[in-house]
């Protein structure tokens, strides 16, 4: 009977030890977040591969990662007056508005995991891939960016 006890009460500190493991991993602590949970303002340097508009951001695990439908010719009006913009160009872009922004993206719908999103400024839209969400929670319901030199 002693045996049985004790073998019991093994197997209720192993279903213990097996709750915290889990509860653990379901509540990462805030320790771990990353640059980007916590940076108001973000930055890729977009350029031409092989005739398309890519980025690399090897922190989110992005290589050559493209834009297309629409994106694109938006990124080809805003760069018109950057020189060599095909070898490089900052973006830098975020959810609120910040000074030297001029480009606002708003949000239309969602569609094949990435968002629709429109400029007023070219009068057109846009889609971005599920890339997005390496960088936003959520797709924001804005995007406000500022289009500059690399240098």
């Amino acid at each position: 009977m002693e045996k049985i006890a004790i073998w019991i009460s093994l197997g209720i500190a192993i279903v213990i030890v097996a709750a915290v493991i889990v509860f653990a991993g379901l509540h990462p602590s805030k320790q771990t977040r990353t640059v980007r949970d916590v940076n108001a303002l973000l930055v890729i340097f977009p350029y031409k591969y092989q005739g398309t508009w890519v980025f690399d951001d090897p922190a989110a695990g992005l290589s050559r990662e493209p834009f297309i439908a629409g994106i694109d010719t938006m990124i080809d009006k805003a760069v018109v007056n950057i020189p060599d913009a095909e070898k490089g160009f900052r973006a830098i872009f975020s959810a609120s508005p910040f000074p030297g922004a001029d480009l606002k993206l708003e949000w239309r719908r969602e569609e094949s995991g990435g968002n629709w999103y429109y400029s007023d400024r070219f009068k057109m839209e846009g889609w971005l891939c599920p890339a997005l969400l390496k960088y936003f929670p959520t797709a924001p319901r804005e995007i406000y960016v500022k289009i500059e030199p690399k240098n």
